[in-house]
């Protein structure tokens, strides 16, 4: 039986979603964020090590613990691709896409014929066969992937309306970070002409009908981006250790100061 895709469907009934970066292969990690509350875990493999094999056990976690794992990948190469969504993965977020032609290869990588170019065998996503004919997963596998197309660059505004006019394009992520260095201005994600440009991208794909997601690793971020009208945001599990790891040595420094 094929996994709705529960992030999917709340984008479609005008839900914000929420998600987390996990970098490393922890499904103790996952389930916490699940825990949490959280919608999704967004497993790393552009900036982190994870691989097919390692990503397996995390989709397991999550789906024990009942969200959605999706894989940004660090390849948009196909026969990649096709290992973490036969591992399970629900959606693929493909960065640094500069074009709609890349936009369209990356979809099209994710789905079956006649839609799309990904290759057919009765894996874990067909049950291994055990379950009724392959033919019978086809369509329900591929309604269910979601696809997150990454805008990481300012010369992408060039080809936006005929990315955005692609069927199967769900969400369009901004990048700030890497579309900050592309205006020059590397390491502040937060610039205001970073922000000019995704206030821009968020008012044209509103106007096409296409979600929009981009990332909040702080509250005050989160605030801004809510207000800001994103549909989808994403946290990250490294910056949660980060941070509370450093607030906790602070409390322990002061106390042992006796401030």
């Amino acid at each position: 039986m094929v996994r709705t895709n529960a992030v999917k469907e709340k984008l479609a009934a005008g839900e914000r979603v929420y998600g987390c970066f996990i970098q490393t292969s922890s499904p103790e990690i996952v389930e916490m964020i699940a825990l949490a509350g959280f919608d999704f875990a967004l497993l790393d493999s552009e900036h982190g090590p994870l691989t097919a094999e390692t990503t397996y056990r995390l989709i397991l976690a999550a789906e024990a613990r009942g969200i959605d794992a999706f894989v940004r990948v660090g390849e948009r190469e196909r026969q990649t691709v096709l290992k973490f969504l036969d591992a399970g993965a629900s959606g693929i977020m493909t960065p640094q896409v500069g074009t709609a032609a890349e936009a369209a290869s990356a979809i099209a990588g994710t789905k079956f014929a006649t839609a799309g170019t990904r290759g057919l065998a009765g894996m874990r996503t067909f049950d291994f066969g055990m379950n009724g004919p392959l033919s019978d997963f086809v369509e329900p596998l591929n309604e269910r992937v979601l696809n997150m197309i990454q805008f990481e660059h300012v010369d992408t505004l060039r080809e936006l309306d005929a990315m955005l006019a692609l069927p199967g394009i769900d969400v369009l992520f901004i990048g700030p970070s890497d579309l900050a260095q592309s205006l020059g201005l590397p390491g502040q994600p937060g610039h205001p002409d970073v922000t000019a440009v995704a206030d821009e991208v968020v008012a044209r794909c509103k106007a096409a009908g296409v979600k929009t997601g981009t990332v909040a690793y702080t509250p005050q971020i989160l605030e801004s981006v809510i207000a800001r009208g994103f549909d989808m945001i994403v946290a990250s599990a490294n910056t949660f250790l980060a941070a509370s790891a450093v607030a906790y040595m602070k409390s322990a420094n002061n106390a042992g100061s006796g401030a």
